[in-house]
């Protein structure tokens, strides 16, 4: 049955990954204190609460949106991504290499829906076949920019919208890659390690090694920098590690 699925796919694997401080160095909420800088140490402190899986999502979502003087508008995501933007050495070209080959990347992330919208009018990302992120903010769609949107209401909804994907496109989750960095994509792992897919800690935080641990969880690939508990991230560190090294072990695996 899975030759069959295989035979009737135009990919022959999948990517589900992570963005913040997996493929880049940025965290969520980035946009927003770019725009109201006074807001950085409370929005710090709720992305640290649900991604270490003290709090819900949804929760955390209320308290941004509680703390927002206002919405934030097309201008000022440009801004930010003009002023800021940047993924991890190799991230472009890994994603690049993904489309060329086959193998279907999807961002799976709690960040915002309009970011991904407007850095794909700006192409400041290559062509992407979906996202899945929280529409807490979301732009209005542009011509010519397609792309596979899915709601993210809590970190519990990356695992399912990860089965969206594989299952319009008949994959099985051994060909499935789940990349994530942190305690937030533990569900997501614990899922895809009960279905036999390849998990890889992208700088590794501890918050996903001790959810990894509690769970029983073995990741298949550790890469990049996994800084011990208590000391803060080397984003210039962070950066000298190529993610097309990615590339040539999902060769070997798919």
């Amino acid at each position: 049955i899975i030759e069959n699925h295989m035979a009737s796919s135009p990919y022959r694997a999948m990517v589900s990954s992570d963005w913040n401080e997996c493929l880049a160095p940025c965290g969520p909420f980035d946009a927003i204190t770019h725009a109201f800088p006074e807001l950085t140490a409370e929005l710090k402190e709720i992305f640290t609460a649900y991604t270490a899986n003290r709090i819900p999502l949804s929760r955390a979502t209320r308290k941004i949106l509680a703390l927002l003087p206002a919405p934030l508008t097309v201008a000022q995501m440009d801004t930010y991504l003009d002023d800021a933007f940047q993924t991890y050495t190799g991230v472009d070209a890994l994603i690049r290499w993904c489309r060329k080959n086959s193998v279907l990347f999807m961002i799976n992330t709690t960040g915002m829906m309009g970011y991904f919208q407007r850095a794909r009018v700006k192409r400041l990302l290559p062509a992407l076949d979906a996202v899945s992120a929280h529409p807490m903010l979301r732009f209005a769609s542009v011509p010519g920019v397609e792309i596979s949107f899915h709601d993210l209401y809590e970190i519990e909804d990356k695992p399912k919208n990860t089965q969206k994907v594989m299952e319009r496109f008949h994959l099985p989750a051994s060909r499935l890659f789940i990349l994530g960095d942190s305690g937030g994509d533990g569900p997501h792992f614990a899922w895809g390690a009960a279905r036999g897919a390849h998990l890889v800690g992208c700088m590794t935080k501890p918050s996903l090694k001790a959810y990894c641990r509690k769970h029983h969880i073995r990741l298949n690939l550790d890469f990049g920098l996994s800084p011990p508990p208590g000391e803060p991230r080397d984003p210039q560190s962070e950066m000298g590690f190529d993610y097309m090294e990615l590339a040539t072990y999902m060769d070997q695996h798919i």
